[in-house]
């Protein structure tokens, strides 16, 4: 179980990547379900070290920031999905299949699912190896949900999407297992499309994360958002599925409530988890000031006492300048410092 502070501060996952390593031009043109080599500046021979140096970077800046939980930055990520689900076996690796975006067109390519699921091998766990050599703060690396990833494909195999969530979180379980034998300090999972898809969610969610989290000894997260603000700059004012994770076995559940100002007293519905209070909007390129930030967070306190509340921003950060996410990464921290010294 990781140790932390009250108002520890932490990344949702994802951190920009530097224009040298990939077209962010063409990055910010989709949200990858397929690999999408093309997107990357560097060549194949050459592509793992410049990753490796961006993941350094990453790491550097984040500390210099002042963030406590730091990741990797998802440097080596198209997306925050796209890697771990393209490696698993029982998806065609020469075909693309056609499947719903979140808000339900169908012009997505997506992996086609033509057998039963299962992991080859570590996909992440250079990665947390690579993170962990390179930092002595408190590490989390994630990962997608298999909720989200049983909806983001072409099922051309399984009787039903329930079915294949279930095959995906066996293959998630073994992954998380491997990432904190590795030394992960937490390990997340990404679940975006609960909130798109609640009716399903509601359904057999819970069992799914249960299933992906059995048996895992150490500290787990779940990330529930509205979808990138670069993708989605309108978002709704309430979760559709929220307060049913209460009755899930992860221990700390991440939410965004900058940008979509939700109203906080759901924070009630969570009574046993602990809270990655998203407060930095990140549909904004103004950096917000620490006093902003602080307000953001005072407002949770009212509802979740600062031992079960971690302060982040609302979502990955990956679609941002550079040089605005360290402003808010900053300015996120100080907030928090101001808030926590005024509870001493």
């Amino acid at each position: 179980m990781a140790n932390q502070m009250p108002l520890a501060t932490t990344v949702v996952g994802s951190y920009p990547q530097p224009d040298w390593l990939i077209n962010r031009k063409s990055l910010g043109k989709q949200v990858p379900r397929v690999r999408a080599p093309e997107l990357w500046r560097i060549s194949g021979e050459w592509l793992e070290q410049a990753q490796d140096d961006a993941t350094i970077v990453a790491i550097h800046e984040m500390e210099s920031a002042g963030i406590d939980i730091i990741t990797d930055g998802e440097m080596r990520r198209e997306s925050y999905s796209n890697r771990f689900a393209n490696a698993l076996e029982g998806i065609d690796p020469d075909r693309a299949g056609k499947g719903a975006g979140r808000l339900g067109s169908m012009s997505f390519p997506v992996p086609l699912v033509t057998g039963p699921i299962r992991r080859r091998g570590p996909v992440e766990v250079r990665d947390l190896e690579f993170l962990r050599a390179h930092t002595e703060r408190q590490i989390k690396i994630t990962m997608p949900g298999p909720f989200t990833m049983a909806h983001q494909n072409d099922n051309q195999f399984y009787p039903d999407r329930e079915k294949l969530a279930m095959d995906l979180a066996v293959a998630v379980n073994e992954e998380i297992r491997d990432l904190f034998a590795a030394g992960a300090d937490i390990v997340q999972i990404d679940e975006p499309w609960m909130e798109a898809r609640p009716q399903q969610a509601k359904e057999y969610g819970v069992k799914v994360v249960n299933r992906a989290l059995e048996g895992v000894r150490g500290t787990t997260a779940l990330h529930m958002c509205f979808g990138y603000a670069h993708v989605m700059p309108e978002k709704p004012s309430a979760y559709s599925f929220l307060s049913e994770l209460e009755e899930s076995i992860v221990q700390q559940i991440s939410i965004e409530t900058a940008q979509p100002k939700i109203d906080l007293a759901v924070l009630k519905d969570l009574p046993s988890k602990t809270i990655i209070l998203g407060v930095i909007d990140l549909g904004d390129l103004k950096v917000e000031t620490p006093a902003i930030v602080a307000g953001r967070i005072e407002k949770a306190l009212k509802f979740v006492s600062p031992q079960r509340l971690v302060v982040a921003p609302d979502c990955g950060m990956k679609y941002l300048p550079r040089e605005v996410a360290f402003g808010k990464l900053k300015a996120m921290v100080e907030g928090a410092r101001m808030v926590r010294s005024s509870l001493s």
